[in-house]
């Protein structure tokens, strides 16, 4: 009964937003980034990801793969989360379209200040929040697709399954980037059942946080050239050399 309810719920504040958009920019895709910024993620690694995202929408393949599509521009946000109620919109949707704004928009994710908020994830609120501003945003994609990094399980707040469910039923595909680690082995496997879901949908794993950079990387390209990969490749662990602090 409260899975059901939770479900009605966010469809209903899904389509009512829907509803109240007034003539949104049509682009080949939406690709919300959801980014884990618990207390498990420390400052170097913080920056790490953020760089990581910046760098992989300047890289070349990216840009190709962005000027491939047929109208030639996607619609990107940047969202970190943690607990419960601590989810935000850290850089708003833009318009990418080409190495200019791919580059301006990364230079915004450098710049955040560091969120601070109580341990804990909670994926399901920021599930729901990703999902309500594809829905409100000026942007109208072709496809639409909720990108979620973490190094561990929905821990707090409501079952992920709800808000993933919600997601996946209003058209938008969900994936997933797995940083492991020694305590959490199986947590590609919990991706997969748990937080990802809708056409296409895949998980990436980073062996650790040095390769969490081409493990963006090949993400993002996967995901703007919305071609179908098999489970095997898409799970296949990155081996990236960038520096930074491994777990």
């Amino acid at each position: 009964m409260r899975r059901r309810l939770y479900f009605s719920t966010v469809l209903i504040v899904l389509c009512a937003a829907g509803a109240v958009r007034a003539q949104p920019q049509p682009v080949d895709l939406e690709l919300a980034f959801v980014v884990d910024a618990s207390g498990s993620i420390d400052e170097d690694e913080t920056r790490l990801q953020r760089q990581g995202y910046a760098d992989a929408l300047v890289n070349p393949r990216v840009l190709q793969a962005i000027g491939s599509g047929f109208l030639r521009a996607i619609a990107v946000a940047y969202i970190e989360f943690a607990g419960p109620s601590c989810e935000r919109v850290s850089v708003a949707w833009t318009r990418i379209d080409g190495a200019d704004s791919a580059r301006s928009f990364g230079a915004r994710i450098l710049a955040l200040p560091r969120m601070f908020c109580p341990g804990g994830n909670a994926i399901s609120d920021a599930l729901a929040l990703a999902a309500a501003s594809i829905r409100t945003n000026d942007f109208d994609g072709t496809r639409k697709v909720i990108d979620v990094s973490g190094d561990g399980p929905n821990t707090l707040g409501l079952p992920v399954e709800f808000a993933r469910d919600a997601a996946v039923a209003a058209g938008m595909t969900v994936n997933g980037l797995v940083i492991e680690r020694p305590s959490m082995p199986d947590l590609d496997a919990y991706y997969r059942s748990a937080v990802t879901g809708g056409p296409r949908s895949f998980v990436i794993t980073a062996k650790d946080r040095k390769s969490f950079a081409e493990a963006i990387l090949k993400k993002m390209i996967l995901e703007i050239a919305g071609r179908r990969t098999s489970a095997r490749h898409a799970a296949a662990p990155a081996r990236g050399h960038d520096t930074g602090k491994p777990r």
